[in-house]
């Protein structure tokens, strides 16, 4: 099986009301009119992160320095009825950055509670990984989608003992 490897990036900042993330509402492509995670392919060459640095700033206009990336894990998308869209997705955070998030023709960046993600506006597998990526674990999981290729039909944690 062929997986397109992608990455995302998760900003995390600290404010009086508890830690935020940086998420966008995507507007063209895969996932219009999902809030989601920043981020995008992998081009030829190059690696994971310089990939996410790369995507965080054509998406957000920020300026993330490899260094400060820390790993969240993979998660792998398995589309039954359309295996060309299989990724293999490599998740970072990061709490330094250079400037302000600003809209692209791709993202509307906006910050939300870590804590009170609006997962009914995302994927429906994040409400899976995407916590406990934030809260510092390095996930492992394989998500297969059903053949609307919107809903979750299963969650797979292979790292994990039976």
């Amino acid at each position: 099986m062929s997986y397109t490897p992608v990455t995302l990036c998760f900003m995390l900042r600290d404010t009086d009301s508890g830690t935020e993330v940086l998420l966008g509402l995507k507007r063209t492509g895969f996932g219009v009119g999902k809030i989601v995670g920043i981020g995008g392919h992998v081009e030829p060459g190059e690696s994971d992160a310089e990939a996410v640095v790369r995507e965080v700033w054509e998406e957000a206009g920020i300026i993330v320095l490899e260094e400060d990336l820390a790993h969240a894990g993979v998660v792998e998308f398995i589309f039954p009825a359309k295996p060309e869209w299989n990724m293999s997705c490599r998740l970072f955070t990061t709490r330094r950055w250079e400037g302000e998030p600003a809209e692209s023709r791709e993202i509307t960046p906006e910050w939300f509670d870590a804590e009170a993600l609006p997962l009914e506006r995302m994927w429906q597998d994040a409400e899976h990984w995407l916590p406990p990526a934030l809260a510092g674990e390095a996930v492992d999981v394989v998500v297969v989608l059903n053949d609307d290729s919107e809903t979750v039909a299963s969650v797979r944690y292979p790292s994990r003992p039976a």
